[in-house]
């Protein structure tokens, strides 16, 4: 569905959406839901970095305890450590990750973030919006929407992680 040059292409709009939707980056962070939406954030500094001269800040936070499912997921789930370098208090965080769905995931990420302090306002970006959502939550900036069934699955790539960038759709 993506390749190395549709990321590409993604990141540098949603980077321009960012600083257009901002009016530049003045009190601005990242904070990418780990595994892969914390390599997606800090590819978007990067970007907007290019474009706009300072760097962002950017943290990578494990929402992993914060999950409403882990224990259909694993008795004893992996949890690594957040690192939100900076305060978050009254600032306005873009929580970056690579898939939306249920929005449970990022229902957590935002339980999660509260624990670092009180931003002044909390948006979302995404890679690839795929529906089905279960709580009434939505993407402020988005890659692309996929029309998927329940029981399909989205696997989404990353070069820090997996060595390619790419979007696969696997249907069931």
């Amino acid at each position: 569905m993506l390749n190395d040059q549709d990321f590409k292409r993604i990141i540098t709009r949603i980077a321009y959406e960012i600083i257009e939707t901002h009016k530049g980056i003045k009190n601005l962070a990242l904070v990418g839901i780990q595994t892969r939406g914390d390599f997606l954030a800090k590819r978007l500094a990067d970007q907007i970095q290019r474009i706009e001269g300072p760097q962002l800040p950017v943290g990578a936070m494990d929402i992993n305890m914060y999950r409403d499912d882990w224990t259909k997921i694993s008795h004893h789930p992996t949890v690594r450590p957040s690192n939100i370098p900076f305060s978050v208090d009254e600032k306005n965080i873009i929580l970056v990750d690579d898939v939306l769905y249920t929005g449970r995931t990022i229902r957590a990420a935002m339980e999660a973030l509260m624990d670092f302090g009180r931003p002044a306002r909390i948006e979302l970006a995404i890679l690839v919006d795929r529906g089905h959502r279960e709580l009434p939550i939505q993407a402020d900036y988005k890659g692309i929407s996929v029309d998927t069934d329940a029981s399909d699955t989205i696997n989404v790539l990353v070069k820090e992680h997996d060595n390619e960038d790419s979007v696969y759709k696997i249907i069931s």
